[in-house]
């Protein structure tokens, strides 16, 4: 902590436990939230009485879709230029690059895929429950980058400014200078976001009007991300002197697809649902 009310020195050890086994927050947080996750759909599924057995196929649908377009995200929004003339390279994950944006469209490809091959219901049906998990999955991703000391903001003179001491990265750029801790002001928006589709699926029924959680996802994920972009470090060289960054860019469409489903939800009758709260799979045993 600096001076009272100044800054705050951030000096977190991205490594958890480094001992036998390696254990790095952005690892835990991302498998918390996974796991978390993973139960509160799993319980929605339940709730609606679909087939427990829809669940583990979701699974290697969403992560494949996640990570394929995350990667091919950074490669074609980030870094086309230097993976344009080493196309071996977009292979090499573990060299780090993933883009959001791409994983999120790699997850609608993947929804919409596993709807026509699985559950044979409208691709919302699914995007209604995932969506709220990964509001929360969002929010940890963000705390394990700020354990990690990345992804942050210009420098500022508010009181909760970070000095990030172990980022090469702001060493470089802002020695001295205190800066917007902007992991933890998505991590703030998603979790807030969390809440409310929680409160709108478990206490509103919003899941009777399809689309409704989705479209308000994509704008409770995605205008937060815009405004957020304005204080935020440029993730790529091109990106100097743009008056839109890529990210905001990305985000623009996003936030109007959202809009789209929100409107189309309120302007349909609400469908009817049953809520038997077993799995499918369960009548036969």
């Amino acid at each position: 902590m600096g001076n009272f009310l100044s800054y705050i020195v951030w000096n977190a050890d991205p490594v958890l436990i480094d001992s036998f086994v390696t254990v790095r927050w952005y690892g835990l947080m991302f498998a918390v939230g996974f796991w978390i996750g993973f139960n509160i759909v799993a319980k929605m599924y339940k709730h609606e009485g679909a087939p427990e057995k829809w669940m583990g196929i979701l699974l290697i649908w969403v992560a494949a879709g996640t990570i394929i377009g995350a990667r091919l995200g950074h490669v074609f929004f980030y870094a086309w230029d230097y993976y344009s003339e080493h196309p071996w390279k977009i292979l090499a994950t573990w060299e780090g690059g993933l883009a959001s944006h791409g994983g999120a469209i790699g997850v609608i490809v993947a929804v919409i895929l596993y709807s026509i091959f699985t559950t044979k219901r409208s691709p919302l049906w699914t995007f209604d429950k995932l969506v709220v998990a990964i509001a929360l999955v969002g929010a940890l991703i963000r705390i394990g980058n700020l354990m990690n000391s990345e992804i942050f903001g210009y420098p500022t003179t508010l009181p909760w400014g970070f000095m990030f001491v172990r980022s090469a990265e702001w060493h470089a750029l802002y020695e001295g200078q205190a800066c917007h801790p902007t992991q933890l002001y998505e991590a703030f928006c998603y979790l807030a976001l969390f809440c409310l589709l929680m409160w709108m699926y478990w206490r509103k029924n919003a899941e009777c009007r399809p689309g409704l959680i989705f479209g308000t996802f994509l704008v409770g994920i995605f205008l937060p991300r815009f405004f957020i972009e304005f204080i935020k470090n440029d993730q790529a060289d091109f990106e100097a002197g743009m008056l839109l960054n890529m990210g905001q860019l990305l985000s623009i469409p996003f936030v109007l697809v959202g809009l789209f489903f929100i409107i189309r939800a309120f302007m349909r009758p609400k469908v009817t649902m049953n809520f038997p709260d077993r799995f499918a799979d369960e009548e036969s045993k």
